[in-house]
């Protein structure tokens, strides 16, 4: 545990942490109408965008990549199933793990969630260039703080 200081915290308006909090929280705000219409949560979508990515994965890569523990992540693969965007069937190989892959309306709906790169494009008044740069620079930090830390393996 990191020993007391004596600097006062920096007032929220001034770390990087918050900016990137609130401004993910701006983004979810400014993507909900949009997964609304496509009867999807954020997190729900971000599960999809992996797998339409790279389809049939273990639950474990999917966590894995979404930085999440796979119990938390069996809730949303459980209500994706129900709405019939995937299925869950164990590895014939090794029975403890559990294949995630696309039904057709799953596939289908990848073609709809493009919308929500284009509101983020709009909303931000930036440029596509821009927003990749940002994108790039972001990732980097966080990959950087990983290696620091450790404790999780970057998507590519």
């Amino acid at each position: 545990m990191p020993s007391p200081s004596a600097n006062p915290p920096v007032p929220l308006d001034a770390q990087l942490c918050y900016a990137i909090y609130s401004a993910g929280i701006a983004i979810q705000r400014l993507y909900k109408p949009f997964l609304d219409g496509l009867g999807l949560t954020y997190p729900q979508y971000l599960v999809l965008n992996v797998l339409w990515r790279e389809d049939g994965q273990t639950v474990g890569a999917i966590a894995e990549k979404l930085a999440l523990e796979p119990s938390t992540l069996t809730p949303l693969l459980k209500r994706l199933e129900t709405a019939g965007l995937l299925h869950r069937t164990r590895n014939p190989d090794n029975e403890r793990q559990v294949v995630v892959a696309l039904t057709r309306e799953g596939k289908t709906l990848e073609d709809r969630a493009g919308c929500l790169g284009d509101a983020l494009l709009a909303a931000s008044g930036r440029t596509p260039e821009d927003l990749a740069r940002l994108n790039r620079d972001i990732r980097n930090l966080r990959d950087r703080l990983y290696d620091r830390i450790g404790e999780w393996n970057a998507p590519l």
